[in-house]
């Protein structure tokens, strides 16, 4: 595995928290790739890009606003990914990634293939 490889995982992460924080869900969803399964709990589970948006558009709508990552760990997988574990916190909520998928795409991009992820409260 490359650094190269991480590098590209953690710009993805990046790009998504940068696209939610002001407020664009389409820049939200340009991160996963087409048949991506995402698990948001307690919301349900939601595959492809036009359900991921409408999750995230709804989300934005509702007033949610200017995510932030701690406890952020990585881990290898395949040659081509990496997991990301954390804790998240906004305006309004906080929880854990359990399991975020990021894979390096053809294009050089990192994109996630599976994201699951737990609201524990409000804030």
């Amino acid at each position: 595995m490359t650094s190269s490889v991480l590098t590209a995982c953690q710009a993805g992460i990046k790009a998504w928290q940068d696209a939610f924080n002001r407020q664009d869900a389409a820049g939200c969803t340009a991160c996963y790739e087409e048949g991506c399964t995402m698990l948001a709990k307690p919301f349900g589970e939601f595959t492809g890009r036009e359900q991921i948006q409408a999750f995230w558009q709804q989300i934005i709508d509702q007033g949610f606003k200017d995510v932030e990552y701690t406890q952020m760990e990585w881990s290898a997988e395949g040659e081509d990914g990496y997991l990301l574990t954390s804790s998240w916190t906004m305006n309004k909520a906080y929880g854990v990634v359990h399991k975020e998928h990021w894979q390096l795409q053809s294009d050089g991009t990192a994109r996630l293939v599976y994201d699951e992820f737990e609201v524990l409260g409000e804030r």
